[in-house]
């Protein structure tokens, strides 16, 4: 864990939910939709983008409980927004470009706020979905 109590799963977690958070708005906006957040399939895509891998299910729940208890990241069933507090840290922060933003962001995070806790459970049929969805778009080259 960082000095602040922030670990680098909670960076790379946060950072994943803006990507995924803002090519959902951007798709949602091209097809004239309304724009309901990011799916768990659309975060971890996000996340592999950003790290090559995929965050197992107790990370992944481990990190959205400290953001979301935090008020950064806002979840219901599997979507997730990122919150007014957190649109401020992400506007914020020191702009050092997409191959760095996770570590930038977890200096920012130990500067900043604590992590909180709020009980969100990701169960493992949910998880399993995720992962299954986020593959078939892979496969479909999606």
């Amino acid at each position: 864990m960082g000095a602040g109590g922030w670990n680098w799963n909670d960076a790379w977690i946060f950072v994943s939910a803006v990507i995924a958070e803002r090519l959902e708005r951007d798709r949602a906006l091209h097809a004239a939709l309304p724009m309901s957040g990011a799916t768990l399939a659309d975060l971890l895509a996000a996340a592999d983008f950003l790290h090559h891998s995929v965050p197992g299910r107790d990370d992944l729940e481990e990190s959205v409980r400290r953001l979301a208890g935090a008020g950064l990241i806002t979840v219901e069933d599997d979507i997730i927004e990122v919150a007014p507090a957190g649109e401020q840290l992400w506007r914020t922060r020191p702009f050092s470009g997409l191959s760095s933003a996770v570590m930038t962001l977890q200096a920012q995070l130990n500067r900043g706020a604590e992590p909180g806790y709020t009980d969100w459970v990701l169960d493992e049929a949910a998880y399993t979905a995720a992962v299954r969805e986020y593959s078939h778009r892979l496969a479909d080259g999606r």
